[in-house]
């Protein structure tokens, strides 16, 4: 009869603190702590719809989702669109994700620039600096869009105190390029290189710029130059 009653001990327990318990944790701060585990993390990576693109790595999705769903939960984002660039690999390669978030889906996957004192090929140095002309790394929402120089363009608000958050000031925009394309890769084995803004091939710039417009997450992502923004977001 021992065990019987201390089942039933246990139960009644927990059955009274489950009423606290719901009333006194946020259910979006148990969505984050939930997202922010690795196993759940893999889970979503894995169930990703990839449309027959290379997916990002692993490491950049991680810190891109936990970023997306804090500032999400902060209002800075309208749009369930997550843009990833990860400059960590070389100019070669397309090194650009749009996520369909909604539908767990890539829906673009493509070349895009770095800035022309970032480095060579493989982008190493970062600023936020006025007239560096070096990319910034971090988070960023995106803005409205507008006629510049190079055509139709989208600002974007760096949302990283001290590491992007100069992006409006300096100009840092997505806009197309010629010295984004295949073309350019064939004669001079890289990409060509911005003032520091991510440029984009010429004719893929209207539809990923309507696609992420007005307040969606973008996120650019460096191996070793992340500084851990995810964790500090959530501590």
């Amino acid at each position: 009869m021992k065990q019987p009653t201390l089942l039933i001990l246990f139960l009644s327990g927990l059955f009274l603190v489950l009423p606290t318990f719901k009333k006194d944790i946020h259910p979006k701060k148990w969505a984050m702590h939930s997202i922010s585990n690795s196993k759940k993390v893999v889970s979503i990576y894995n169930s990703l719809i990839s449309n027959n693109f290379k997916l990002p790595d692993l490491e950049s999705f991680s810190e891109a989702l936990i970023g997306y769903y804090s500032y999400k939960e902060k209002g800075f984002f309208k749009k369930d669109f997550l843009t990833i660039i990860d400059f960590s690999l070389s100019s070669r390669v397309k090194r650009l994700w749009i996520i369909d978030m909604t539908q767990n889906k890539i829906v673009m996957n493509s070349l895009v620039a770095h800035g022309k004192n970032s480095g060579e090929d493989f982008a190493n140095q970062f600023s936020n600096a006025n007239e560096s002309n070096k990319s910034s790394l971090g988070f960023f929402a995106t803005g409205e869009v507008y006629q510049g120089k190079h055509g139709t363009s989208l600002k974007l608000d760096g949302l990283e105190k001290g590491i992007n958050d100069n992006a409006r000031e300096r100009s840092i925009v997505i806009h197309g390029a010629d010295y984004v394309s295949e073309n350019f890769l064939k004669n001079h084995n890289r990409l060509g290189k911005s003032h520091g803004c991510p440029a984009v091939p010429n004719e893929l710039s209207k539809k990923i710029i309507e696609i992420i417009k007005n307040k969606s997450c973008l996120f650019i992502y460096h191996s070793d130059k992340n500084n851990t923004i995810s964790s500090k977001l959530l501590s």
